[in-house]
């Protein structure tokens, strides 16, 4: 059993706090942040406050539908507050990989939920006028590391123009990947278009601070610590401080839904994976001058892929790390080290930022929405794709809330379905991650 506590867990030493602390308190965005201290009644009752939890709620708000939200920390202290703010239109599996399983019909329904996904986060940021969030719409560039890889992303771009209809993907050759990025480590790449960047803390703090403008309750530092049913069939949430009756449930807490036993079940759904970043002191003007000339956001095609970008005059890098624990500094000095084998002018680029959290991945490499029971609704499992996919996937888990049969394709799920052997997950990943990196170093 794991103790419930109302004391606020650390943030992060993350880049985004210190950006965020920049800015005086009467110019940043708050919400309420006092935990639940007594009991209440809701029609809907939601657990987990970062993006697919807020976006349900304010889903919900629009339909006149009385919610409250519950998070056992502080907003933007989990995943929506350290990821790395890539908005992406992608999943983990291609399009054309999706139509060979399934069907063209069903790729063409998961490419629209994919750009819906950019569509909502615009929506959201224009309609609560969140500009410290910077978002840019500047697309995202895959870089090839082999020509084998450039030979497979190329081809994938190429179907998807020809069957989807869907011009946003582009080639770019060696010089023009040398140019943009600054790196000679790659033989080429594709663009996305339909992709940009955000400043992530700065986006569900807004949408937080938003959402309490408008009358919606979110309890801070309240740990949701039982979960059952009463003989009128409402669902009842146990909290340190109170209990929350509520008609309806969606339980949006993704990779650390293991914080409490009320939502573990749902943490069976997922295999957590360390994801870490480190960000560089401000690049002297002539780096600046060189590197990722298009404010883009960029990943490689590396099994243990790594992502880049620059933000706030620095280099931001990061990447998969299944060998060390959150907080702890396991993969940092990796993740450096790969830094500079792309880009040698960072070697004596001191690095000043480094934090990491858990990505939700999923066994079949989707989100997950769907009914746990004939009460409660999830929404889980991004698979590093959650900025836009959580903003939009939490607004279908509350129309699913509410009797209501959204388009979610492939999404969809009947139920939950614990990842096989799931005691398992930590050393199967890392025997995978080894196998990966091995594979990596000699080029297959």
């Amino acid at each position: 059993m794991r103790a419930p506590t109302t004391q606020p867990r650390p943030h992060a030493d993350s880049l985004w706090r210190a950006m965020a602390a920049r800015v005086p308190t009467m110019d940043a965005p708050v919400s309420s942040g006092a935990p639940l201290a007594r009991d209440l009644d809701v029609e809907v009752a939601i657990v987990g406050a970062g993006y697919s939890g807020l976006t349900a709620a304010y889903a919900l708000q629009k339909r006149g539908v009385e919610c409250a939200l519950l998070d056992a920390n502080p907003v933007g202290w989990g995943a929506s507050g350290r990821n790395g703010g890539v908005v992406s239109s992608k999943f983990r599996l291609s399009f054309p990989s999706i139509a060979n399983s399934h069907g063209v019909d069903t790729a063409i329904r998961m490419h629209r939920l994919a750009h819906d996904g950019v569509r909502a986060v615009e929506s959201l940021i224009d309609e609560f006028k969140l500009t410290r969030a910077q978002f840019e719409h500047t697309g995202s560039l895959r870089c090839a590391h082999t020509e084998r890889a450039l030979a497979s992303i190329r081809a994938e771009a190429d179907w998807v123009r020809a069957t989807l209809k869907d011009t946003s993907m582009t080639f770019q050759s060696r010089a023009e990947i040398e140019h943009e990025t600054g790196s000679k480590g790659f033989v080429g790449g594709v663009l996305s278009a339909d992709a940009g960047t955000i400043l992530p803390l700065e986006y569900v703090r807004g949408l937080a601070a938003g959402l309490t403008a408008r009358g919606v309750p979110i309890y801070e530092s309240t740990p949701v610590i039982g979960m059952s049913r009463a003989e009128d069939g409402r669902v009842v949430l146990k909290a340190p401080g109170g209990t929350v009756r509520a008609k309806r449930v969606i339980v949006a807490t993704n990779a650390y839904s293991n914080l409490t036993d009320a939502t573990a079940p749902y943490h069976r759904e997922l295999v957590p994976f360390r994801s870490a970043m480190i960000a560089t002191a401000k690049l002297l003007p002539e780096l600046d001058a060189q590197l990722m000339v298009n404010r883009r956001s960029y990943t490689e095609t590396r099994r243990m892929m790594k992502w880049f970008r620059k933000v706030d005059g620095r280099m931001l890098f990061g990447g998969r790390d299944a060998f060390g624990k959150e907080g702890e500094p396991t993969g940092f000095d990796a993740l450096q080290r790969a830094m500079v084998a792309l880009f040698p002018q960072l070697k004596d680029t001191p690095v000043e930022y480094r934090w990491s959290g858990y990505v939700g991945m999923t066994f079949n490499a989707l989100p997950h929405v769907g009914k746990s029971d004939d009460a409660t609704v999830f929404c889980l499992g991004y698979n590093g794709a959650g900025v836009a996919m959580a903003s939009l996937i939490g607004q279908h888990a509350a129309a699913l809330a509410l009797g209501e049969s959204p388009e979610l394709a492939m999404l969809a799920q009947d139920g939950l379905r614990p990842v096989p052997f799931h005691a398992l997950r930590a050393p199967g990943v890392r025997l995978v991650a080894a196998w990966y990196q091995f594979l990596d170093a000699v080029g297959a």
